[in-house]
């Protein structure tokens, strides 16, 4: 079947509730145009994150497992998951699909049996081998085989499902091929691998991929110098076409001593007996038959009033006189329940099931019918209610109950002759036993065992022994169990001891040996062997002795031991199929060797059965580590659930590193070990302490990598491993990968020179020594070349089991396992997002993360911040956690309480341009440390060039930082901390350029009995030299400033702003053309009382007015492109519930967000399109309104992010703390101050380039004459105003001359004729841009193609300018005087400023670009150094 994943298998609440809410439904998302930003920043609370996709958007249970896609940069997509429950352990890619396998039944909706493929193109799954497909049993390896186009696959199973009874026994189990080609299953070419619990871990080509090695826990047996016969079984069992194939090997439970009563049975002669049935002497008829009354539904009931394992009932219906049962059902004895048969039609010979009306045949030719349970079980008895019948009554002619093979009890009275048997099960005593009654909890049963009671010292051969000589009728692979009773039943658990169980398998091969502890409280089935058996003819019996252990345990009591002794039962796993063995040429098998947990197939052999004993010819070289192997695990080996080998690395001929659980104290090696020239040989000393899960080599085979449950080596001389190991092959040493994890790995594979690594942990280690880890639960890459974990990719949280790459058309990799939250990317609080190919919103790898950090001193607590800014403020903060009260509508007390947050946290985010390496510098404030430094914490520098994070040199502030603000070479830090050396908390300047505190005079911030703390800081041009600080605060030195202050830098004095506010303020931005109105947001009171939680203050007559009545606390305010009438607004009412507010200029208008009241707005941004909406009255249609905080909604769920229209909200972002819960956006930063929504429509270079030539052409001439007047009459002018040239200096004699080239006044000229506009830069276009036609974006299109605005700019951009080109452009300069540049086209600059030259062919003008807004324009050549 086949399903496409379109869809997840649940459908998530946000796409659920997009349908009734102002959120779009499974919309595309706006794209936005970040390119006209600059370098956008993303800050928040957050380990993770996902760029919303509707068609990604799944939910995750933590009870399946998902399968995820990893990109090459490390980013996660959920593919899709299993039933609840499942689990996904293998994978391998083959001609371009990915093969997974594990144990569920289900996966993204399609219905399988513990494997399915995955077609990456159509984004489909389906079973192999058709509808509900699979394998009977967990998948644990997976080998796809390119050459073949096979897959190899391997687990604890039998046989591919469904299929029927014939096809089963092709299969011997553990091991079974999948070819794709026509969708079908066959058996492996040597049937299967079989022994206790028989499975396999790994399957691995050997070095020239010229044969397979299997790993795992099995045993396989080689030749012995005797004849062996070939199936053996009882000829007196009769065939019958309604036989299961195995039915000889099933043998009859001797009922003879059962109560067997028929209801209601016939009154004629002969036939009302049901005794008759059980084992007919005769032909169908009277004696050997049994009739109903005619006409009459009838019970046969049998009770044994004993436990007995049971796998089916065979039935053989009368003929005589027409009569016999047609239909029957059969109920189990005590459960009472109906079960549900299988057996073979004989009328098809397929496999079918039953369970109410279950038919019988009718035909002569068929004897009788077997009928299996799905699961041998135990029973005390049954009925059969036949139900429908042929002629005047029902009848039957055979009624046997079929063991699980064959069975022996200690006490020989209840061995009573089978069926077919030549006699019965024997049992033989040595010494003296005594017969006891034991305790059953089943009402009516009884069981008897048998006790021998000895002193304690006797010598095993002179104890008590017991030997059993089970009836098995045919030869097969069994199973063999020992019963041993509870000592508490049988109250004597203090005389136990352990016993030795002999098994002899017949056919001369070796016995095995087991022993076995009886100090058992509660009844125990113990296997004690499993493997072949050959009964022994003509008696088909098999031998089991049970005898005191060579070293029994235990002190006995009162000097004296007890053993006990119960039944055995021999469970058949499969039948040994009629020519299973094969011969040396004169029928005879040589050798004699039993292997253990490997198994070498060359891909070119010819077919063998190794469920049997081999041919010696058949023996490989690695085929000898499965032979050292068992022989040094000892005689355990055989029932050993425990040891296994679960890796094979290759890495020379038949020289491989083999590693599991296993400990061979003969060599001295435990978990991991090398096989070379036929010995087990010891690496890196005595191999590890814990168990290994898995291993990858390099492409070279001379490194191994090593995943497990360990922590050091077996010996204790080395230690710090964690769960990953490196093994150099050459100098058999070990080494640390990193410092580790602090869990248990389950998975490594190596793709993308990286170690991908899955397990169950929470943290990575970069060194041996470390403490403290990276947060990365379940999932992490190792780079192999730098030798440290990579910290660029996806984020999950979760315990994994698979990592895998993928095929060899693609850098893919797949991961699998429990996945509680996943992120497409991860982060740790901030990143970079950028425009993709397509036009979408993708991640800039940054190469670093940030660490925790939880201050033991800061002035304010380490919180979840809610922030408020706009697109001129790094960041900003609401209050400092004081209480809140409720208030009435338009009130104002304080802010929202703060949500708890997890570290590391970015709460505010700048850019800097280092001069000294002309990079630009990202720099980042909240809570948080920096990995680098033991000490750094609070504040880092990211340099983008190097991709390097350091803190700042010198003391580190000690608390929050919640804004920054970055004004030449000087960082101005506001928060709620303090720094050592630094008067004051709250804020503090630091020197950008010389890596130092900066000191202004002792005029702190200071709190009436709280907190400082400062969560805006801006700059105004209508108030140059100032900067506003905003937040929590009662004054700035003496100056009375609550919540508001402004910091005159040319008297180096706080001035309060008019008559000032009262409360606190979370976020401010400007209005007005000359930004000289200011909009800030709070919980705020005017001098005059009244309530203004949003208010504009006037720094041009400096006035305060409330904006209105908000109905609450505002967290976030923003203005629409300096326009006063559209103001934005978020926050809490009175009532606790969020709302978003537009005002207009006279009201506010509440926004429907359907948000719930756990809601904190952080930012409030407008962001340019790449597309435009339809406009509406709130917004125009080049922009949207970004939404960031922690988002909740009752209809939409958990976002960080949204994009609103005026009318539709958009998920954008979804942000996940490190424990998987849901993460906080507290803003995006840009790096340019000021930007244009207005995407223009540019004419293509060559067109710009027509017209401007045109143009050109005819206004040359105009131009020559008036530059030549112009040029006279200034130099008239500055004659008269300067008689000594050389005081020609002044800047309105550099402006006259501006420009002097001829291309300068072509650009001026074209620039005004053809665009209307003052071009990229300068107060012009800053004029522009405060009317809502901003200047034009200057990176968004690199080849100037299409946005070249005039002929320097194509010739520039297409490399054209050859003569007379700039020198050195882009390089940096600083301003020597400061220049106003009020005319048009020029840029105004402060003195020290640093700027970039981008044209200095004119000697007296240069054209320049501020790096820090984005603005360009010309400035006097002697203005700069």
């Amino acid at each position: 079947m086949k399903q496409l994943i379109s869809k997840p298998s649940s459908i998530p609440l946000i796409t659920l509730s997009l349908l009734l809410s102002p959120y779009a439904a499974n919309a595309a998302t706006p794209q936005i145009d970040l390119a006209r930003m600059g370098t956008v920043g993303v800050a928040g609370s957050f380990a993770g994150f996902n760029l919303f996709d509707p068609s990604k958007n799944i939910t995750f249970d933590p009870s399946s497992s998902t399968l995820l896609l990893r990109a090459n940069d490390g980013s996660l997509s959920p593919i899709a998951a299993t039933n609840q429950g499942g689990s996904i352990q293998a994978a391998c890619s083959l001609d371009g699909k990915l093969y997974v396998g594990g144990l569920f039944s289900n996966i993204a909706g399609v219905s399988v049996q513990n494997i399915a493929s995955y077609d990456p193109g159509a984004r489909s799954f389906n079973a192999l081998g058709g509808q509900n497909a699979g394998v009977d049993g967990a998948v644990s390896s997976l080998y796809c085989d390119a050459s073949s186009h096979t897959l190899w696959v391997g687990g604890k199973f039998r046989s591919p499902v469904p299929l029927d009874a014939a096809a089963v026994l092709q299969y011997g189990g553990a091991v079974a091929r999948y070819t794709p080609a026509n969708n079908s299953w066959s058996p492996p070419p040597f049937v299967g691998l079989t022994g206790s619990s028989s499975q396999v871990f790994s399957i691995t080509p050997n070095i020239a991929s010229s044969s397979l090695l299997f790993g795992g826990s099995f045993l396989t047996q080689f030749g012995s110098n005797i004849s062996l016969a070939q199936n053996i079984s009882n000829p007196n069992v009769p065939q019958s076409s309604g036989a299961t194939p195995f039915s000889t090997s099933l043998v009859p439970v001797p009922l003879a001593g059962a109560e067997i009563v028929g209801s209601p049975s016939s009154q004629t002669s002969g036939y009302s007996n049901a005794t008759n049935i059980l084992c007919p002497a005769g032909a169908d008829g009277p004696g050997n038959s049994w009739r109903t009354l005619d006409g009459s539904r009838s019970v046969i009931t049998v009770r044994t009033f004993r436990f007995i394992t049971a796998s089916g009932v065979r039935l053989g219906n009368t003929f005589v006189d027409g009569r016999g049962a047609k239909t029957f059902s059969l109920t189990a004895i005590p459960d009472n329940d109906v079960i549900t048969l299988t057996y073979v039609d004989p009328a098809t010979g397929k496999n079918a099931t039953c369970t109410d009306a279950c038919p019988l045949a009718h035909d002569s030719s068929v004897p009788y019918q077997d009928f299996l349970f799905p699961n041998s079980r135990t029973i005390t008895g049954f009925q059969v209610t036949i139900t429908g019948w042929y002629g005047a009554s029902a009848g039957l002619h055979i009624l046997q109950l079929l063991s699980s093979g064959a069975f022996a009890s200690a006490i020989g009275s209840d061995n009573g002759d089978s069926c077919y048997a030549p006699g019965a099960s024997q049992v033989q005593q040595t010494g003296s036993w005594r017969t006891v009654n034991a305790y059953t909890d089943i009402a009516g049963t009884t069981q008897n065992v048998l006790i021998a009671t000895f002193p304690v010292g006797t010598a095993p051969a002179n104890a008590p022994s017991l030997t059993y000589h089970p009836y098995v009728s045919a030869s097969g692979n069994y199973n063999v169990y020992l019963y041993v009773p509870g000592c508490q039943n049988l109250q004597d658990c203090g005389k136990r001891t352990t016993v030795k169980v002999t098994v002899m398998p017949g056919a001369n091969l070796p016995a095995a040996t087991t022993t076995v502890s009886q100090q058992v409280d509660d009844d125990t089935k113990q296997l004690v062997y499993s493997g072949p058996i050959y009964p022994s003819t003509p008696s088909y019996t098999s031998t089991v002795v049970l005898s005191l252990a060579d070293s029994p345990a235990g002190n006995g009591a009162d000097g004296q031991f007890d053993m006990v002794a119960d039944g055995i039962q021999f469970l058949l796993t499969s039948p040994i199929a009629g020519n299973s063995t094969s011969t040396n040429g004169n029928g005879t098998l040589t050798g004699g060797t039993v292997g253990f947990g490997l198994y070498e197939w060359p891909l070119n052999a010819a077919a063998v059965n190794a469920t049997s004993v081999l041919p010696n010819t058949t023996i490989t070289p690695l085929d000898g580590l499965a032979t050292s192997f068992y022989s040094a695990l000892g005689p355990s080996a055989s029932t050993d659930s425990t040891s296994s080998i679960r890796a094979i690395a290759p890495y020379a001929d038949n020289q491989i590193i083999f590693a599991g659980q296993f400990n061979l104290a003969g060599v001295g090696a435990s978990n991991v070990a090398a096989y070379a020239n036929g010995n087990i040989i010891k690496v890196g000393g005595s191999g590890l302490n814990g168990v290994v899960n898995a291993m990858a080599s390099t492409a070279d085979h001379k490194t191994i990598y090593i995943g497990g449950a360990f922590t050091g080596s077996a010996d204790g001389t080395q230690s710090g491993y964690r769960g990953l190991v490196r093994y150099d092959v050459a100098s058999s040493a070990w080494s640390a990968v990193g410092g580790g994890v602090d869990g248990v790995v389950s998975d490594v594979s190596i793709a993308n020179n990286q170690l991908n690594v899955a397990g169950n942990f929470t943290h990575i280690y970069a060194n041996p020594s470390d403490n403290i880890g990276t947060p990365a639960a379940g999932f992490a890459s190792f780079d192999l070349s730098s030798l440290s974990w990579v910290v660029d990719g996806g984020f999950l949280v979760g315990s994994m089991t698979l990592a895998v790459a993928g095929d060899g058309n693609s850098t893919a990799q797949y991961i699998a396992g429990n996945v509680a939250s996943s992120s497409q990317y991860g982060a740790s609080g901030w990143a970079i997002l950028e425009n993709g190919d397509e036009g979408q919103a993708i991640v800039r790898p940054s190469g670093v993360r940030l660490g925790a950090n939880t201050p033991s001193s800061n002035p304010a607590k380490a919180k979840r911040h809610s922030t408020g800014s706009n697109m001129r403020l790094s960041a900003v903060a609401p209050h400092s956690g004081l209480a809140s009260k409720r208030q009435a509508v338009g009130s104002s007390t304080s802010l929202p309480a703060d949500t708890a947050s997890l570290a590391p946290a970015v709460l505010a985010g700048a850019y800097w341009t280092n001069s000294s390496t002309s990079n630009q510098v990202v720099i980042l404030g909240g809570n948080f440390s920096v990995p680098s430094s033991p000490t750094g914490a609070g504040i880092a520098l990211y340099d983008a060039g190097s991709k390097q994070l350091k803190p700042l040199k010198g003391n580190q502030v000690n608390g929050v930082v919640r804004s920054l603000l970055v004004s030449g070479n000087t960082l101005v830090v506001g928060g709620d901390f303090t720094v050592t050396g630094v008067s004051g908390q709250g804020l503090a300047l630091y020197d950008l350029q010389h890596e130092q505190w900066l000191s202004y005079p002792d005029q702190p911030l200071q709190a009436s009995g709280g907190t400082v703390t400062v969560r805006s800081i801006s700059t105004s041009s209508s108030v140059p030299n100032s900067i506003i600080v905003a937040g929590t605060f009662a004054s700035a030195g003496s100056v009375s400033c609550e919540a508001i202050c402004a910091w005159d830098d040319s008297s180096k004095q706080w001035q309060a702003l008019g008559n000032g506010v009262r409360g606190q303020i979370a976020s401010v931005d400007y209005a007005g053309s000359n930004q000289d109105l200011m909009v800030v947001g709070g919980a705020l009171t005017l001098a005059d009382g009244t309530s203004a939680n949003v208010a504009m203050y006037s720094l041009k007559n400096s006035t305060w007015t409330a904006l209105g009545a908000v109905p609450g606390t505002v967290t976030a305010v923003t203005v629409n492109n300096f326009n006063e009438s559209s103001i934005f607004a978020a926050g809490r009412t009175s009532d606790g519930v969020p709302f978003l507010a537009h005002w207009d200029g006279n009201t506010w208008g509440m926004q429907n967000s359907g948000w719930t009241g756990n809601t904190v707005i952080h930012q409030l941004k407008l962001v340019p399109l790449q597309d435009p909406h339809t406009s509406n009255s709130i917004l125009e249609n080049d922009r949207m309104l970004l939404i960031s905080g922690a988002i909740n909604s009752n209809t939409q769920g958990s976002m960080s992010s949204t994009l609103y229209d005026g009318q539709t909200f958009y998920p954008y972002l979804v942000a996940s703390s490190s424990d998987g819960s849901p993460g906080s956006v507290s803003s995006f930063f840009n790096s340019y101050s000021t930007f244009s929504f207005n995407r223009r429509k540019f004419l293509a270079t060559g067109i710009v380039i027509l017209v401007s030539i045109a143009i050109a052409t005819g206004i040359v001439f105009l131009l020559l004459l008036l530059g030549i007047l112009w040029t006279l009459c200034t130099r008239r002018e500055a004659g008269l105003a300067h008689p000594n040239p050389e005081d020609d200096d002044d800047e309105s004699s550099f402006r006259h001359h501006r420009p002097s080239s001829l291309l300068e006044h072509i650009n001026a000229a074209t620039r005004t004729t053809i665009l209307g506009g003052a071009g990229l830069a300068g107060a012009g276009a800053a004029a522009a841009h405060r009317k809502g036609d901003a200047s034009e974006d200057t990176h968004a299109d690199p080849d100037m193609w299409a946005r070249a605005e005039t002929p320097s700019d194509v010739m520039g951009g297409t490399g054209m300018m050859s003569e007379g080109e700039p020198g050195d452009v882009n390089r940096p300069t600083h301003a020597r005087y400061s220049f106003a540049g009020g005319a048009e086209g020029e840029l105004p600059v402060a003195a020290g400023q640093e700027i970039m030259v981008l044209d200095d062919r004119d000697e007296s003008w240069w054209y320049v670009r501020d790096p820090t807004s984005g603005r360009e324009g010309v400035v006097p050549a002697s203005y700069l150094y």
